[in-house]
């Protein structure tokens, strides 16, 4: 058999296999992988860092007052959510025994003012009769034994008055005293707020917190009209704040709303909360706050502003892959490619493209989705997504 009878009968089988292998890779090779194109643009981007756990707005001044000593509450004068002024009595304890201590002090006292006058009136008697008792000395009606004795009834009189203001002295510090005692049973607010809570009602016996024992307070009393938040920070961010450095403030209960703010202190310690996070309290003013709309106890964010650059290359920082390399789209082989990118400013919204693209450029979003990888063939979405 020659050769091209054999070429005729083997040629047909091997165009055949050809093809069958052609399709069947054709039919079951990857499908490109759709993905999100985004276009290098310009624009502002800010240096900010964030709190590492949920900051809360609280009051500049807020106190847990409870009575020195305890007893039962005679007087409740308030409600939780009232509205109180400075030096209002918010509460008052039985002390009908120390207010009878007081009458007995005053009596006394008023009983030694009587004796004053008495002691002290003969006392200026007795001076007036040793002067003319030297008076007469000197003109020699009387002799010196006599005047003596007069001067030294003079002076003991005199010490008698003094001795008797003194006793008056003594019993208005025992009024003193009392009343002292008296405020150890009251509670009188210390400064305009609201009243947030109140342990115990009227007739309840109130036990005041002794040192190391957590007992809760008779009332919580909070100032709302200066407020803050305070917020952690990561130790590793804390170098970098500093006092007076703008700041946006975002509130769960209001999240369309974020309040500016300054900063007004950074904690100068750090707190180990838990386990290998360290943290550092930063504390936030709001330059304008909700009025009527901010409570304490809110959960906030804080985003601090370190700094920023003006109208500069920028992609979404979602789309940097370890911080140094972008996806991108090889137009000619349909396949994705990683390239190599110098970053400078960024937030976890935008970063700023020092080298390695042009503007226009468009780079992979999508990077979360199953199949995109280097080397994947890969198909752009239809449109492009507009920064905003």
């Amino acid at each position: 058999m020659n050769t091209s009878i054999l070429l005729r009968r083997v040629l047909p089988a091997l165009i055949l296999v050809a093809i069958v292998a052609g399709g069947f890779f054709w039919f079951t090779r990857a499908k490109p992988v759709l993905v999100v194109m985004k276009s290098v643009d310009r624009g502002n981007v800010e240096s900010t860092v964030v709190n590492t756990r949920a900051g809360t707005v609280e009051a500049c001044q807020r106190t847990k007052l409870s009575t020195i000593m305890g007893g039962r509450i005679e007087y409740l004068g308030v409600k939780e959510g009232d509205k109180v002024k400075k030096g209002q009595l918010l509460m008052k304890l039985w002390n009908d025994d120390q207010k009878a201590q007081q009458t007995l002090a005053e009596a006394q006292r008023t009983m030694a003012t009587q004796r004053v006058k008495e002691v002290c009136t003969t006392a200026a008697s007795s001076r007036r009769e040793a002067e003319r008792q030297t008076s007469l000395k000197n003109k020699g009606f009387v002799s010196e034994a006599r005047e003596d004795t007069a001067k030294s009834e003079a002076d003991a009189r005199a010490a008698a008055c003094e001795t008797a203001r003194a006793d008056v002295a003594q019993a208005a510090a025992r009024v003193a005293v009392t009343r002292v005692e008296q405020g150890r049973m009251v509670l009188y607010a210390p400064f305009d707020g609201i009243v947030a809570k109140i342990v115990g009602e009227l007739g309840e016996y109130s036990t005041p917190s002794p040192p190391g024992v957590p007992t809760p307070p008779a009332i919580d009393l909070i100032d709302d009209a200066c407020l803050y938040v305070k917020a952690p920070m990561d130790e590793v961010d804390a170098p970098r704040i500093k006092a007076g450095l703008p700041v946006r403030v975002t509130l769960d209960a209001l999240p369309k709303q974020p309040l500016a703010g300054k900063v007004r202190r950074v904690a100068p310690y750090v707190l180990a909360v838990e386990k290998q996070a360290r943290t550092v309290d930063v504390e936030v003013d709001f330059e304008r706050p909700a009025e009527g709309q901010l409570l304490v106890g809110y959960s906030a964010d804080v985003e601090i502003v370190l700094g920023g650059r003006q109208n500069v290359l920028r992609v979404p920082t979602a789309a940097l892959i370890e911080g140094s390399k972008v996806m991108i789209l090889n137009a000619d082989t349909g396949k994705l490619e990683e390239r190599k990118v110098k970053a400078g400013v960024a937030n976890w919204e935008f970063t700023e493209i020092v080298e390695g693209l042009a503007e226009g450029e468009r780079i992979v979003t999508s990077l979360e989705r199953e199949g995109v990888k280097v080397g994947a063939r890969a198909t752009a979405a239809a449109a492009d997504e507009k920064s905003k």
